[in-house]
């Protein structure tokens, strides 16, 4: 049997877990090391300069400690800063999370897109070419949330989080014309891998229906074609949850679900 395949999953807190959990269903039969850089959260209130100081060192010990066939860096901060970076320094396969502003723009009918992610990612050139690039009509509006991240990772913790307080980050995100029939937004960009963590409050909290862009499904599926297809073993598959901080986790419940099932080390 061919040894199974260590896919390392990175992120400043517990975002990444979005998309672990979609890579899991792709690769069950994987062995997952996933990260969370809490010492440093969040990257999104930290400098360019920070960011690829801090990042870029640290993901390269633990490919030295974990020796993974393949990282994800989860998080769309640290991708848009620190990916060439990688690149250039490491030998392992890399794949990123950057704001999935060409499918959105692809599929509005409106065209009217909104980006909501941190202060940081919406400012960045990286999500500025990507709308100059994929745009195709549509008018986008960047809303850069500053507290999203955090009530997601605060209501995983099971810490009390208003309907109100996410009301109050995602209204932004909600555009129409004057009018009586105005032309409104339709599509919303997650450009957070936290924001998915409350997406059921998402949906019920929107002014309106609109499309919630995911980009945890693609990433899944990028990893798939890397690695090859899943081998039909999956019982002894293990998992491990570093937290850069040291402290201990005490969310197995809330966890084992992102883990398909399988309770971290």
């Amino acid at each position: 049997m061919p040894a199974r395949q260590t896919i390392l999953v990175f992120d400043t807190g517990l975002g990444g877990l979005t998309v672990l959990r979609e890579i899991v269903r792709a690769r069950p039969d994987a062995r997952y090391v996933y990260v969370a850089d809490d010492a440093f959260f969040p990257y999104g209130h930290r400098s360019e300069e920070q960011v690829i100081a801090r990042a870029v060192p640290l993901i390269g010990e633990l490919i030295g400690a974990h020796a993974p066939d393949l990282a994800v860096i989860a998080c769309n901060t640290a991708s848009t800063l620190v990916l060439s970076h990688l690149r250039a320094e490491y030998r392992v396969p890399f794949v990123g999370t950057v704001p999935a502003i060409k499918p959105a723009c692809a599929s509005s009918k409106s065209k009217r897109v909104s980006v909501l992610g941190t202060k940081g990612t919406v400012k960045r050139e990286y999500t500025q070419a990507l709308i100059r690039d994929f745009a195709q009509g549509c008018e986008v509006t960047l809303v850069g949330s500053a507290d999203l991240a955090s009530l997601a990772e605060a209501a995983l913790n099971g810490v009390d989080v208003s309907d109100g307080q996410i009301s109050a980050e995602i209204a932004p995100c909600f555009v129409a014309d004057a009018g009586d029939n105005p032309v409104r937004t339709d599509t919303v960009v997650l450009a957070c891998t936290h924001f998915p963590l409350l997406m059921d409050r998402l949906v019920r909290l929107a002014p309106w229906p609109v499309d919630w862009i995911d980009p945890a499904p693609a990433i899944a599926r990028r990893v798939a074609d890397l690695l090859g297809p899943a081998s039909s073993d999956a019982d002894h598959a293990g998992a491990e949850m570093i937290f850069t901080s040291g402290r201990r986790h005490a969310l197995t419940e809330a966890l084992v679900p992102f883990f398909g099932g399988r309770v971290p080390a």
